[in-house]
């Protein structure tokens, strides 16, 4: 069992990942690049809205075949929603 965590929320915040917050900032462009509401590319992509929401705030660790989801809801190839412009 592991022993809870004793970095405070501001470390914890500080460690979610640069590529998460990529990947959040070009589900962003994308999703408004379509005109697409949260809940549209929730119906698109086959996932729930409160967890593309979870992930455009870069705090869902996501997995590859989510990513992929996702592109195919953007109409996107999965790389591009990981590419750091």
């Amino acid at each position: 069992m592991r022993a809870p965590s004793r970095r405070s929320p501001e470390a914890r915040e500080q460690s979610k990942g640069p590529l998460r917050d990529v990947l959040a900032k070009n589900m962003r462009r994308l999703r408004a690049a379509h005109a697409l509401s949260q809940e549209a590319l929730a119906h698109e992509s086959g996932m729930n809205r409160t967890y593309l929401s979870a992930v455009e705030r870069s705090e869902r660790n996501v997995s590859i075949d989510n990513i992929a989801r996702i592109a195919k809801g953007l109409r996107t190839e999965p790389w591009k929603l990981l590419k750091d412009d």
